[in-house]
């Protein structure tokens, strides 16, 4: 029997002998956001941005399953690491730029502690562990539902020492909903109520991009009221997207000191990706959907990023949480 140090001896010796293992396939390995590094949660100040999980659907309206979308996202974003490390980097033939993940300093802080039936707690363990973050750097956070977007934006709030905040929203809903009987205040359809209605932000400060199928018969007296700036799909398709959105970029970063981004993949059509839990018709397409992941990663007042209500279980090619892993990825490109 060999001690320990010889077994690594033995293992170092064959990698440096060995062609080829310096490249891990994207199946192999451990499953952090695009095979980042491990960092523990208060050692991430020297990354460019840092990865957070919230495996958490305690809130959901419809059908369950988002808990699974931050470990779903991040298989399969391993695919994108393997191919910049295999090529030595990339060149991006959707967007024309050349991309080397390599050069990303990016880490994974893995999952916040979550309560499956304490969506108080939850929310308290997300607040608290997102501020720890952006007090060192870019927070990239992936859910879970869409409760979790509000705990995730004051923790944003606090930890970056942020007066005021404005929010771009990608959404199939608008999620301004203050009170179900059903489901009562703390659920996935009342995150942006609860977000305006914070000392970091208002509606006049809140953008939403994608909206479609069916909201209160007052809804559009009720965001010209509170201010709102609402975009349909039926306005990304007569408009165009980057129009609609430079609008929607321009309500929330003015008079505001960073802006949050946080896109619920509803927001895309279900035919192209059906694994979520409140599918509409009518959605973004795949290409209007990266046009816009790409575009708000150009914006100096983008602070932070979340990616929601993946679920992967409904969705058997993968697809859902393929298109998350690359939406993500054409963010960061631009960002950084």
């Amino acid at each position: 029997m060999t001690d320990d140090s010889t077994e690594r001896s033995d293992a170092r010796a064959f990698r440096e002998a060995t062609t080829g293992t310096n490249v891990e396939l994207p199946y192999a390995g451990i499953k952090t956001f695009m095979k980042a590094d491990i960092r523990d949660i208060e050692d991430v100040s020297g990354v460019d941005a840092a990865v957070l999980g919230a495996p958490f659907d305690g809130t959901v309206s419809n059908r369950p399953g988002a808990r699974y979308g931050p470990h779903g996202i991040r298989v399969a974003s391993s695919w994108l690491a393997y191919l910049s490390g295999y090529k030595g980097g990339l060149t991006n033939m959707y967007s024309g730029d050349q991309v080397d993940y390599s050069s990303l300093s990016l880490a994974d802080c893995g999952d916040v502690p979550v309560f499956p039936t304490d969506a108080t707690k939850t929310a308290d363990s997300i607040e608290a562990h997102v501020a720890t973050l952006a007090e060192q750097t870019f927070p990239v956070f992936l859910g879970g539902d869409h409760h979790c977007t509000y705990p995730a934006f004051r923790g944003f709030a606090r930890g970056a020492d942020l007066d005021s905040v404005g929010l771009v929203q990608i959404d199939a809903h608008t999620d301004t909903t203050a009170r179900s009987d059903l489901f009562g205040e703390e659920y996935h359809g009342s995150v942006t109520h609860h977000i305006a209605n914070s000392e970091f932000s208002s509606y006049e400060h809140i953008s939403q991009v994608g909206i479609r199928g069916y909201e209160a018969p007052d809804f559009f007296d009720f965001a010209e009221d509170v201010g709102l700036s609402v975009f349909s799909t039926a306005d990304v398709h007569e408009r165009g997207v980057r129009a609609v959105l430079d609008d929607a970029i321009d309500a929330a970063a003015t008079e505001t000191d960073a802006v949050y981004v946080t896109f619920d993949i509803d927001s895309v059509d279900p035919s192209v990706a059906p694994g979520t839990g409140t599918p509409e018709p009518g959605g973004l397409s795949a290409h209007q959907a990266l046009t816009v992941m790409q575009r708000l990663g150009d914006v100096n007042e983008v602070r932070m990023v979340d990616l929601m209500e993946v679920a992967p279980h409904y969705d058997p090619a993968d697809n859902t949480q393929q298109l998350a892993a690359y939406l993500l990825a054409a963010f960061l490109e631009r960002r950084f």
